[in-house]
């Protein structure tokens, strides 16, 4: 029987698709640019969702890691790197842009195609350099529309479902995806009476082992890992993201065998945290701190930790298939690979079990580089910003000059990491006006009705003691000031104003009338 070819059009692309929607072959549309350098290296771009700094790089003990371990004898850990948002939207936005939410208005879970639909995205940016481009699940937000289809050879969706969703990269609002049994599984809905639903918030669980490979990271990863052992005529860009660890933490029953649950060591807790915050932020996490309370009523601080840690541990085991399949491929000595976290997790600092704050534990996320031309077995302790991804591609992969890139090359950091300069570093809130600014030694704070928290993260890195309103810290938040925005640009306009329209296997988002 012969196989029917649908056709779709992506702005710079033609694209070829099979009976099952898989993307299976790209031609280069107008305005392409071939490759015009011979020692382009392929970069394997690996993001987690929701990890913070709990790993052994990071100098984490608890959390068994084995492959990020590997990854970093391989090359460069930047031990103090903070996401560019508070959460994934506005994080991922900025990092695939290389422009804060200041400068956009991406400032929550709005897609920033409809406003800035010029604006040349990182994908983009391999592709008019020459490169071959791959993708696959969480790179940009994970909800559907908010996948920037330009200029992919290939984004891999395992099911028609998720197309018809606008490309939903979640895993858990989909209905092939194992379970845990009892589900939902947490104490925290089977001792309350909670109902289950969709990649519920303090939800975690075994998987059986057997179904391993039926879980949507494992799934992706496998495509992931055929397309490095592919012969490439061209250097290739391959995105690949997992869910884990966001919530639900489900893994396979042996990553919670991993762990001793008893001997599980949850964070610090300071009872009287929230006293010397701000009065809004303090009100704010006040009622937040009745999901902690909830939990240690329950008994079950530790196994909401053991739950994360056993998730980390699923996610790290996809990296080592990643490496496997590169070492074993033509391409082991001409490839990058870069890891990555859009943002952390708190687990009761601060009282909080999420993240959309300006603090430490949101902030704070594993970044590792390894591959062709990056020293080996090195850290580089000054503070980056996420944002600084793709001015780094652009030099170190050769790629055409993008305008207003707001981070910073670290390609000298990468290259001779004891040379790195601290410098301050931005983060933006989900709410237009409110940020931190971030070095070695501080953290300062401001919210929008003006208020500020100020911590010495040298001497109090658990940011309990808030020192902004001792005026002898002035100089020190005058100065950090200066490298937050004057302006702040309006936000783009909300989801809630737009119509998401799909059209086959493609999308566009429309205003409501």
């Amino acid at each position: 029987m012969k196989q029917l070819h649908r056709f779709l059009f992506i702005p710079g692309m033609i694209s070829i698709l099979g009976p099952t929607g898989n993307i299976l072959q790209a031609k280069e549309g107008p305005g392409e640019k071939q490759s015009k350098s011979g020692n382009q290296p392929n970069v394997i771009f690996f993001a987690m969702d929701d990890l913070n700094d709990w790993v052994a790089p990071l100098g984490y003990k608890q959390a068994k890691t084995p492959n990020m371990d590997r990854l970093a004898k391989q090359g460069v850990v930047f031990t103090y790197a903070h996401s560019p948002g508070v959460f994934s939207a506005p994080s991922r936005a900025a990092l695939m842009t290389g422009l804060n939410a200041s400068t956009t208005g991406c400032y929550g879970e709005d897609p920033f195609q409809y406003d800035h639909p010029d604006l040349v995205t990182m994908q983009m940016s391999f592709k008019q350099g020459g490169y071959n481009t791959y993708g696959a699940g969480k790179i940009y937000h994970h909800r559907g529309g908010f996948l920037d289809q330009r200029s992919w050879d290939e984004y891999y969706s395992r099911s028609q479902e998720m197309r018809d969703m606008g490309w939903e990269m979640n895993g858990y609002h989909m209905h092939d995806v194992p379970l845990p049994t009892p589900y939902p599984y947490s104490p925290y809905y089977t001792k309350t009476g909670r109902e289950g639903g969709s990649a519920l918030h303090l939800e975690w669980g075994p998987i059986s082992n057997e179904q391993e490979d039926k879980m949507v990271d494992a799934i992706r990863t496998n495509w992931a890992c055929s397309v490095i052992q592919k012969k490439h005529d061209k250097p290739f860009f391959l995105a690949l993201g997992m869910y884990s660890p966001h919530y639900p933490n489900y893994a396979p029953q042996k990553y919670f065998d991993m762990y001793n649950r008893d001997s599980i060591q949850l964070p610090p807790y300071k009872a009287d945290d929230l006293e010397d915050l701000p009065e809004g932020i303090r009100q704010n996490m006040t009622n937040r701190s009745k999901q902690h309370k909830e939990l240690e009523e329950l008994g079950v601080l530790k196994d909401a930790v053991h739950g994360y840690l056993a998730s980390v541990s699923f996610a790290d085991a996809m990296l080592g298939r990643v490496l496997d399949a590169l070492d074993a491929s033509p391409d082991k000595d001409n490839t990058i690979i870069v890891l990555w976290s859009d943002q952390g997790f708190h687990h009761g600092e601060k009282m909080h079990w999420g993240k959309h704050t300006l603090w430490q534990r949101t902030s704070h996320v594993p970044f590792i580089w390894a591959g062709k031309g990056i020293s080996k077995n090195k850290k580089v302790n000054t503070s980056v910003s996420l944002i600084d991804i793709y001015p780094t591609f652009i030099e170190l992969c050769h790629l055409p000059k993008v305008n207003n890139l707001e981070g910073v090359s670290l390609v000298s950091a990468l290259k001779k990491p004891s040379k790195s300069i601290d410098r301050n570093v931005f983060l933006p809130s989900n709410e237009k006006g409110s940020y931190a600014v971030i070095n070695t030694n501080w953290r300062y704070i401001r919210y929008i009705d003006g208020s500020e928290e100020l911590y010495n993260v040298k001497e109090d890195p658990n940011e309990w003691y808030n020192l902004a309103a001792d005026e002898k810290y002035r100089p020190i938040i005058q100065n950090m000031q200066n490298s937050a925005p004057k302006v702040f640009a309006p936000g783009v306009t909300p989801k809630n104003d737009l119509k998401l329209v799909i059209e086959g296997d493609s999308f566009h988002w429309e205003k409501k009338k």
